[in-house]
């Protein structure tokens, strides 16, 4: 599509006065400043902005979550392994927003908005991820303090968790960030080695009762409350 067009179907302007921002340095595609009209992009792929304020076509996108299974891979291409895409029969291109290790399940969003991976992968978007987890240790209130209070990994401490007990080895946490398989390394900070993982909100979103390798579309209000928590406002440039 062009890049007129586009900006046209969008609601930002019409053609000729889209012709006029791109010929004004006032769009970039990709965040790359893009000067000639003509120039095409993929509304699923290209991320498009003027005056760097984000344009996209409402109608074609798509939010859902899914419940990531133990062995699926979080990715859209992984040779030789199942991929969270391959749970999701649309015919349109999906992409997964953050990630969830192989050994892990429970919530996972995916979407065509671009602008989601970059505002909710921002530190800005201070938003809350919920997990219940299953340990080879008794989790004692010494533990559950400690990992309340933050662990030191490669030499910065995690931030403080919401963390409650749920039995003799298992707990919920509540995290405000997400280093490299981080609840997992906690653990193992505390003596002990996660056996289950299973992640059932991720800000606004909870997993509810969808069962492993389910998904199903945003509610109009979920999609609402997640596109404001993340600081996207659709407007049109006079």
């Amino acid at each position: 599509m062009r890049l007129q067009k586009f900006l046209s179907r969008a609601g930002v302007c019409s053609r000729r006065r889209g012709e006029a921002l791109i010929a004004a340095g006032r769009v970039t595609v990709n965040g790359q400043v893009v000067t000639a009209p003509g120039t095409m992009v993929d509304p699923e792929m290209d991320r498009v902005a003027v005056d760097g304020r984000d344009a996209v076509l409402e109608t074609e996108l798509v939010y859902l979550i899914l419940h990531k299974p133990v062995g699926v891979v979080t990715s859209c291409r992984h040779p030789g392994q199942r991929v969270v895409t391959d749970l999701v029969d649309l015919p349109r291109r999906v992409f997964p927003v953050g990630r969830l290790d192989k050994d892990s399940s429970g919530l996972l969003l995916l979407t065509n908005d671009g602008r989601i991976h970059h505002r909710l992968s921002h530190p800005s978007f201070d938003h809350e991820k919920e997990y219940i987890v299953e340990v080879d240790i008794p989790v004692f209130d010494d533990v559950l303090r400690q990992l309340a209070e933050g662990i030191v990994l490669d030499g910065r401490r995690t931030r403080p968790a919401k963390v409650v007990g749920l039995g003799a080895s298992r707990f919920r946490i509540v995290l405000r960030e997400g280093r490299n398989r981080q609840i997992r390394r906690m653990v193992e900070a505390v003596g002990g080695r996660v056996k289950k993982l299973k992640r059932v909100r991720f800000a606004n979103l909870r997993l509810g009762k969808l069962k492993p390798g389910q998904w199903r579309f945003l509610t109009p209000g979920e999609t609402e409350r997640l596109l404001k928590a993340a600081g996207i406002f659709e407007k049109t440039l006079s």
